[in-house]
């Protein structure tokens, strides 16, 4: 009950927490000064008594806070089924090429079915489909597992592997919340977004130090063990949440596919490019370093990323796609000119900055994303745009690595992330991506 309430004998009444012995002469006469104002009707808090941090007003929606703690627990395990497989094939099976051949083969799986499991999430609604589809990931990990476990074919480690391509896309399903809920407020919709951008960059971080503690300290399935089971609890308690669900979108009253929507192929290539510098950015970022060290160095690009984005956030205005990647292909060079001095501690710093500028261009790029998609394709347009950077992930892993190998220092590896971002930067320019209206 308000503050402002009191019971009476007939029930609630308003009741003034003061008394002015001087009340105002006419409508607009002001306060006093040091004098309390009168109560807000219906007990409404006043404007200066709202959090000022849009975070806090962002989960003060009903519903936020239980869809997002099941979406966290969700999307954990997707930075921990890469490096737990590998961990795990190569250790039974004494091949890392095996193991990379499998987790590729997931990767190409993965990029083929996304797409097609977005669609029906946007068709049939987020629970309908998203918990059958995380039910038949789930078994393909056990499969793995039990494979690995009893040495079985190696064919048989890619056909359980590639079960797992039906993995929904937990970040796009809570993006697409966002969305909704928010539809009318670009400024909460632009928090929410670099939220979300910030939880991805997190998830890289703890998800591979969580499932290599796993594998090394338990048992080397574990970490496989681990991601399932977070996976199909997260989904759950994620589904659950049916009051923040968006509305599913028949396919008779559905849109065109989101690559039919102008200026969508061409943002899709910038995300191809931008994933090139991830994956170009960990492979040469492990070879140089080369340690136990190598781990926590590389992480420290997805601390500076999450951390700008959740700055980003809270600012009222945002950058244009251009103007991000602008920044993103200069701050690249950081890394190079650390790598090239030597010094382990100015490679850190470099990849801390550099770092920085990629989350506000995730952010920038995902934004135009929903404003190019068709209505009721939300999760598709997004989907498409995952696809793009995990395409490109596979991408710059393999340029990097061959530079590695093949150029007369490994600092030199770090020129590959540079061209890919001044590669976004052309794009986004030639390919004439505008900036998303406000």
């Amino acid at each position: 009950m308000p503050l402002d309430l009191m019971l009476t004998p007939s029930g609630p009444a308003l009741a003034p927490r003061y008394r002015d012995p001087h009340p105002p002469a006419g409508p607009h006469r002001p306060h006093p000064p040091g004098r309390l104002r009168r109560p807000r009707p219906g007990g409404a808090p006043s404007p200066s008594r709202r959090s000022a941090n849009p975070y806090v007003r962002l989960f003060a929606t009903p519903g936020a806070r239980a869809f997002t703690l099941g979406n966290l627990i969700a999307r954990l395990p997707m930075g921990m089924f890469g490096v737990s497989a590998v961990i795990m094939i190569a250790g039974s099976y004494g091949s890392y090429a095996l193991a990379g051949a499998v987790t590729a083969t997931g990767l190409a799986a993965t990029a083929l079915v996304a797409p097609w499991t977005a669609r029906l999430v946007d068709r049939y609604g987020q629970a309908r489909v998203a918990v059958p589809a995380t039910a038949l990931a789930t078994l393909g990990s056990l499969a793995l597992l039990l494979c690995v476990r009893h040495q079985a074919p190696a064919w048989t480690l890619f056909a359980a592997y590639a079960a797992t391509a039906t993995t929904p896309n937990t970040g796009g399903m809570s993006r697409a919340r966002w969305a909704h809920l928010h539809r009318d407020d670009p400024a909460a919709l632009h928090t929410a977004n670099a939220f979300e951008q910030a939880v991805d960059e997190l998830c890289f971080v703890l998800g591979p130090v969580l499932a290599a503690f796993l594998c090394a300290g338990l048992f080397p399935e574990a970490g496989t063990l681990a991601g399932a089971v977070l996976l199909l609890t997260g989904v759950l308690v994620f589904t659950a949440q049916r009051a923040t669900e968006p509305p599913a979108t028949p396919r008779a009253h559905g849109s065109g596919s989101p690559l039919r929507a102008p200026g969508m192929a061409p943002l899709l290539g910038v995300f191809l490019a931008t994933g090139a510098v991830f994956g170009a950015m960990e492979v040469v970022t492990l070879a140089h370093v080369d340690g136990p060290l190598a781990g926590p160095v590389l992480a420290l690009q997805a601390a500076g990323s999450c951390a700008a984005g959740l700055v980003y956030g809270r600012t009222s205005r945002s950058a244009g796609p251009r103007t991000c990647l602008a920044a993103m292909a200069m701050l690249m060079t950081l890394p190079f000119l650390g790598a090239v001095t030597g010094s382990l501690t100015a490679l850190a710093g470099g990849l801390l900055v550099a770092g920085m500028a990629t989350a506000p261009t995730l952010l920038t790029g995902m934004t135009l994303v929903q404003r190019l998609t068709p209505a009721g394709r939300l999760n598709e347009g997004m989907t498409l745009a995952v696809t793009a950077l995990l395409g490109g992930i596979a991408a710059g892993s393999a340029s990097g690595g061959w530079t590695v190998e093949h150029a007369p220092a490994t600092a030199y590896g770090f020129l590959v992330p540079t061209a890919a971002a001044a590669l976004a930067l052309a794009l986004s320019v030639l390919l004439r991506v505008g900036t998303p209206r406000t």
